[in-house]
């Protein structure tokens, strides 16, 4: 995240998200969040996700994609994504500012749970000319 702080770019941000999720929740590092019973991977991510929308918001955010992946075209045969997300924030503070969010910081864990790897790339939005 240092790099993310020290960035001259200023302005919007979309973060891209490429997940992967694991076959069976992992709550090892977080066993006060697990469920009672064992779920899946996605359905700790929709965990994640129901608990995270509103905090998204509040640091003036927006998912603005949310798409199921699949095999590359062009790209590396053993990376594959399960779900692609593009979340917009009207900074890189605010995006900052959603991350050290200690209401987020308590229902990371579903994530963590959720996600065999993952991908995050903030990106600079541009004008097409």
């Amino acid at each position: 995240m240092e790099a993310l702080r020290a960035s001259p770019a200023r302005g919007e941000v979309v973060m891209l998200n490429l997940l992967r999720f694991r076959a069976h929740a992992d709550y090892a590092h977080t066993p006060s969040l697990a469920p009672g019973e064992p779920i899946s991977g996605q359905a700790a991510y929709r965990k994640y996700m129901a608990r995270t929308g509103a905090i998204v918001a509040r640091r003036g955010g927006e998912v603005v994609f949310l798409g199921e992946g699949g095999a590359f075209l062009i790209g590396p045969e053993q990376e594959q994504w399960d779900l692609a997300t593009l979340v917009r924030y009207p900074s890189r503070e605010a995006f900052l500012a959603f991350i050290e969010d200690g209401e987020y910081q308590a229902v990371l864990g579903h994530r963590t749970a959720a996600l065999a790897d993952s991908r995050l790339l903030p990106m600079n939005p541009r004008a097409l000319k």
